[in-house]
């Protein structure tokens, strides 16, 4: 019997519904993070994308300083800030504003991806040029500015990001290849893998990860986590049904088809072709769907495997209502503790 004890959390790419507006995606995340503080849920991530109208999710930072004012023990976070496309200086002064704000329970999450089309990337940082080592230097230079000690000289000694405050963000890198674990591991970070984006090779990365890792000032040992899509349902047909969306919307996605989820009815009488449905087999290794307490199984099978104690949910349907029960279903499963009232 598996005994291992898992915490829960929650990343919110604040989903665009069809026929609805990213205003209802940015009202929705506000109520799904005040629902996730009441149930237990560990960690709220807000991701960030640009140029797609169905993800509301462009500017995690300010999404964070909203939510983490709206609750009470939920730690907020980046999953993640795609530090290429940003300067490190400017990333560590929110980070740490946020910190000051908010104390002990804001996560700094790094992303190396652009987060959508090169184009849009370009134009976020004209000085991109999607260099290995320059991502590398960014990290370098975002602990100098966070004041975490690494064996590296910076010829930016005399500038500081304030505001100075006394305790640090908790910084992660995150993956969906590996490399960026490899990073994690050299610069004493925590590291984050996407299993929602690659299903193949995580438990590999993670392996890798721990292997190589190196002890820094804030992190003496390993620490990972791992993203999934998890659609949890109190029936068999209803989680079927929230998958098949998915299934479609994955389709799309690939196809660079705009528009926002989709509802069941609009894509029950899909047909796939032979490709297609090779793909969808593919994706579904991406999610977990399924009644609570099969979800709960697979969840702890995945787990499992990669040697993690910490799952970070994924959901996204076309209903906010039927996202909102995901959520509630899984944190019943797993017998998550609710936070004390006083």
């Amino acid at each position: 019997m598996n005994s291992r004890k898992i915490t829960l959390s929650i990343l919110d790419q604040s989903p665009v519904r069809k026929g609805g507006t990213a205003q209802q995606a940015l009202q929705e995340s506000i109520q799904l993070a005040k629902r996730a503080d009441e149930l237990g849920y560990y960690r709220y991530w807000l991701s960030e994308h640009h140029n797609t109208n169905s993800l509301a999710g462009s500017a995690p930072e300010v999404l964070i300083a909203h939510l983490a004012g709206q609750t009470k023990n939920l730690r907020f976070g980046s999953g993640g800030i795609m530090l290429p496309n940003h300067s490190a200086l400017k990333v560590a002064e929110n980070f740490r504003t946020l910190e000051s704000l908010f104390p002990g329970r804001i996560d700094l999450g790094i992303g190396r991806a652009p987060g959508g089309d090169r184009i849009t990337a370009s134009i976020l940082n004209p000085s991109n040029n999607f260099n290995e080592q320059d991502f590398v230097q960014q990290l370098i230079d975002l602990q100098h500015y966070l004041e975490i000690p690494n064996d590296f000289d910076n010829y930016q000694e005399k500038v500081r990001a304030i505001p100075l405050a006394e305790t640090a963000p908790e910084l992660w890198l995150l993956s969906s290849s590996g490399q960026s674990g490899l990073f994690a591991a050299h610069f004493g970070m925590a590291f984050s893998f996407a299993h929602f984006i690659n299903p193949t090779d995580g438990p590999a990365s993670v392996k890798a990860y721990r292997e190589r890792f190196k002890p820094s000032a804030v992190l003496p040992e390993p620490k990972v986590s791992v993203g999934l899509f998890v659609m949890c349902a109190e029936t068999d047909e209803k989680a079927a049904e929230l998958q098949a969306v998915m299934d479609v919307q994955f389709l799309r996605i690939e196809r660079a088809i705009s528009g926002g989820i989709p509802s069941f009815e609009d894509i029950k009488d899909y047909q796939f072709t032979e490709q297609e449905y090779a793909r969808v087999k593919f994706n579904r290794q991406r999610m977990v769907s399924g009644t609570p307490q099969k979800v709960k199984e697979k969840l702890l099978k995945i787990a499992e495997e990669y040697d993690v104690d910490e799952l970070i949910a994924v959901t996204i349907t076309h209903d906010f209502a039927d996202r909102l029960k995901s959520y509630e279903l899984l944190a019943d499963a797993f017998e998550i503790t609710k936070p004390v009232t006083i």
